[in-house]
């Protein structure tokens, strides 16, 4: 078990051991210093193959200048949080990176089966969560999720030992609000969500987790009368009314990208009496925000699907950029796997990120 979380003086020696990335590949943000792009773990087989890629790709850009690392319990059935975590243990033991220069961020709330024992899922679910009392009847709504205090306290405790840590910097609640609200109304689902925080801010407390979020996909970025719309400032307030001023509500994830570009296009959140989109709201309430699917899981890969800008001819570097550089936005997380991909896409780290104004002008281009 590896001790400690990312510290300031942590990631602050990460960004000044970087010598060969661009002069803002690095900001700040509650008091941590973050790359401008992540390492995502979603995609692949539950298999041995996929585990050494994932492994490799973690090295490689952790060696090249990434300090954050996202993954999920529930990605291939835990052996994304396996991968992850003997990646952290190599690095960490060959004296290439110190545990507190890492972000790293976990989620949990969807029902999973392990995908290291030979055991068809539900068969795998009931021997694992049902038997030993950790799941009862009616707590897993009909989208596989589950956010029940004993339920999440067991994943923390499997995620814990998955990736062979002692503390997590952000663990998320994984698509509440797209995984429950087709089956509670929107008041119950409040009410389990300020249970929810209650639980994290008690982690908090014990040293198990730094930060607590939600990681989402639509909840955020749809209008206000879609059924599984949520207000940040209400969440935040809840946060508050849990952990007080200081509280661990930090964090959001989204899927965010050139054609999924609602969270910067969509004015649907209400802020100090003013319409706003959720990023320019999280920039307002101090929330930070990773962004998810910043290449469209590959679709937006395809030549000339994207316009050129910025001297940037690959279209993942295109994508990348535009993802990084909007506002709001601390880090694209890149779910890669081949070698080639891996040594692609982090190229981007050599290439300066986009001011505001660079960044309109580009909006402007691409509008016109």
């Amino acid at each position: 078990m590896i001790s400690g979380f990312a510290t300031p003086e942590g990631t602050a020696n990460f960004a000044k051991r970087q010598p060969n990335v661009a002069r803002n590949h690095f900001r700040n943000f509650n008091g941590l210093t973050f790359s401008s792009v992540g390492v995502g773990t979603y995609l692949g087989n539950p298999d041995d193959l996929t585990d050494k890629l994932v492994q490799d790709a973690i090295k490689v850009s952790v060696t090249t200048g990434v300090n954050i690392i996202d993954t999920a319990i529930n990605y291939r059935a835990q052996k994304a949080e396996r991968s992850v975590g003997r990646a952290i243990s190599e690095l960490v033991e060959s004296g290439k990176i110190k545990r507190e220069e890492l972000f790293i961020s976990t989620k949990n709330g969807y029902v999973t089966n392990d995908g290291d024992v030979n055991e068809e899922f539900w068969v795998n679910i009931q021997n694992t969560l049902v038997k030993p009392g950790v799941i009862k009847s009616g707590d897993i709504s009909s989208g596989y999720h589950c956010m029940t205090i004993p339920y999440l306290q067991d994943q923390l405790n499997h995620s814990m030992k998955n990736l062979g840590l002692d503390c997590i910097d952000l663990m998320y609640l994984h698509n509440a609000a797209e995984g429950q609200l087709q089956d509670i109304s929107k008041d119950e689902f409040m009410k389990k969500l300020k249970e929810v925080f209650e639980f994290y801010e008690s982690q908090r407390k014990k040293g198990l987790i730094k930060n607590y979020g939600m990681a989402t996909w639509e909840c955020f970025r749809v209008p206000k009368d879609h059924p599984q719309y949520l207000s940040i400032s209400d969440i935040v307030k809840i946060s508050k009314e849990v952990g007080g001023k200081d509280n661990g509500f930090r964090f959001i994830q989204l899927p965010y990208n050139m054609y999924l570009d609602q969270a910067l296009t969509l004015k649907n959140q209400d802020v100090d009496g003013t319409q706003n989109s959720i990023l320019e709201t999280s920039i307002k309430l101090g929330i930070g925000v990773f962004a998810s699917v910043p290449l469209m899981q590959a679709k937006l890969l395809t030549p000339n699907v994207l316009p050129e800008f910025g001297g940037l001819t690959k279209p993942s570097h295109r994508a990348i950029q535009f993802v990084r550089s909007t506002p709001g936005i601390i880090a694209p997380l890149i779910g890669q796997k081949s070698q080639n991909h891996v040594q692609e896409n982090l190229e981007i780290t050599n290439t300066p990120v986009l001011n505001e104004t660079e960044f309109l002008d580009l909006l402007k281009k691409l509008a016109s």
